[in-house]
């Protein structure tokens, strides 16, 4: 282990790896087998959908919208929804900076795919997206973690340009990294998401930025095809935790409880998934049916992924999808509300169609 020795002793963040007896107890062996399953049948189960995008649009709003609420940057499903319908018109901030977090999520996702492995620049692209600024990684000192009731410094991040850019490129060639003799990639990413939060790189968006970064990993080490895991949840209804074992790590070097957190954090949210996704392909199938035995005339497999596609659906992605004019697509919007599965709503100048089944689901 190195440590790059400055004035100030909160400076002292080691370069990645921790020494592999810190990382590899017996307890933690046992609970990635249990997250590795758990992954395994996530990333088979999304061929199981009609599209795999019904599921990936899906998630990745409801993961920026989880994330950013860690960041208590608060809004709600039905706005999200709204304002990509409408095209962003009358959209308070805090859907818009939810929308960003979606927007950087898919830069970083396109990088990966194309690029196959995720660089510091990829990281420095999907934080401005993020942040909307060109600030890059901090250049100036005085950037501290404090507790958010009694405003007492929790952490002193690096301050140091050289050490951060060494840090950063020690992270971008650990995150890169295929040793036959490395450790799990799931103990990776537990360790990767800790060495991130600690460098702490960037004056705003470190947060919304590791976590983007986490499920970016999962599918650089082939571990998921579609970015269809995300830990925002768990770390909501574990906040706690969440910031005392990352604090544990850095004054006591306690990586086995951090570790085995993300793990299970792992394994539970994929069982979620998991559900969801068998959720979701029930009702679709419900919905096929149901359409196809009381509007056999406008029924077609691509109505009803349109419908599912875009919970909040109109006359416009109905055309676009089908190839119908915008009598035809009005007409089969109309008849399928008639039948109880949308629920017509005026916005701005457009008639939303909401398939509220499909929305109450998701927002479980």
């Amino acid at each position: 282990m190195i440590n790059l020795q400055l004035d100030h002793p909160y400076n002292q963040l080691p370069l990645l790896p921790p020494m592999r007896e810190q990382i590899e107890s017996l307890p933690i062996l046992r609970q990635e087998s249990r997250s590795v399953r758990a992954l395994a049948e996530l990333k088979g189960l999304t061929r199981l959908l009609p599209n795999p995008d019904i599921l990936v649009d899906a998630l990745v709003l409801k993961e920026a919208k989880a994330s950013s609420e860690i960041e208590n940057i608060i809004t709600t499903s039905d706005r999200l929804y709204q304002a990509l319908t409408t095209e962003g018109r009358l959209v308070d901030n805090a859907t818009k900076e939810v929308l960003r977090y979606r927007q950087a999520l898919y830069t970083g996702f396109r990088f990966v795919r194309e690029r196959g492995f995720l660089s510091t620049n990829a990281i420095i692209a999907i934080q401005q997206e993020l942040e909307a600024n060109q600030a890059g990684i901090r250049r100036l000192p005085g950037t501290a973690l404090r507790n958010d009731r009694t405003n007492e410094v929790i952490y002193t991040p690096p301050d140091d340009p050289n050490v951060l850019q060494t840090l950063m490129r020690n992270l971008e060639l650990y995150l890169n990294s295929d040793e036959e003799d490395d450790v799990s990639p799931l103990i990776k990413l537990a360790i990767q998401h800790y060495q991130f939060e600690s460098i702490h790189p960037f004056y705003d968006g470190n947060g919304r930025t590791g976590r983007i970064i986490n499920v970016l990993y999962l599918i650089l080490q082939d571990l998921l095809t579609e970015p269809i895991l995300y830990l925002s949840g768990y770390i909501i209804s574990h906040k706690a935790d969440y910031y005392r074992l990352l604090q544990e790590v850095r004054t006591r070097q306690n990586w086995t409880d951090w570790i085995l957190f993300i793990l299970r954090a792992v394994e539970e949210t994929a069982r979620q998934t998991i559900e969801q996704i068998l959720s979701i392909q029930t009702l679709f199938d419900q919905t096929s049916e149901q359409i196809r035995r009381e509007a056999p005339r406008v029924y077609s497999k691509e109505l009803v992924e349109v419908l599912f596609l875009y919970p909040y659906s109109k006359i416009e992605y109905v055309v676009e999808r089908l190839a119908v004019d915008r009598r035809t697509a009005s007409k089969y919007l109309r008849t399928v509300e008639k039948l109880g599965l949308l629920r017509s709503e005026q916005k701005w100048k457009e008639t939303l169609f909401i398939n509220t089944r499909l929305f109450d689901l998701l927002r479980e």
